[in-house]
């Protein structure tokens, strides 16, 4: 069931092509999808290994391009991630990065067709 959350933000062709606060695109929404699941994602991975995150800032940017003879497809998602867990080291944070990709649900998505960079970077860590 819908949540009407998007009901006031202009969509159509010709916001999906301007860049005006007031307008979204299936790319940004695409974005903010991808990088909610990263999050929660994460979350729920550092929480499990004992180490829950006392805060955690992550954005998508999906890039759209021509790809020849295919048209324009969503090509790319970068997802950068800066999260403060107290208790954690680098190896256990990567290890939780990577398990957080491959269990959010977006990113098995938009691998099947294409590229996901993740950037992860762990502040503060012990």
């Amino acid at each position: 069931m819908p949540s009407g959350v998007f009901s006031g933000a202009a969509y159509s062709a010709a916001t999906r092509i301007a860049s005006r606060p007031e307008t979204t695109s299936p790319e940004e929404l695409l974005a903010a999808a991808h990088a909610g699941c990263f999050a929660m994602s994460l979350a729920g991975e550092l929480t499990r290994a004992g180490t829950p995150p006392e805060r955690l800032d992550v954005s998508a940017n999906v890039t759209l391009d021509e790809v020849p003879g295919r048209g324009h497809l969503v090509v790319r998602s970068a997802i950068t991630a800066r999260a403060r867990v107290p208790g954690a080291d680098e190896a256990s944070f990567s290890s939780a990065v990577e398990a957080a990709d491959e269990g959010c649900t977006l990113s098995a998505l938009i691998r099947a067709s294409a590229e996901i960079q993740v950037d992860a970077t762990l502040e503060g860590g012990e």
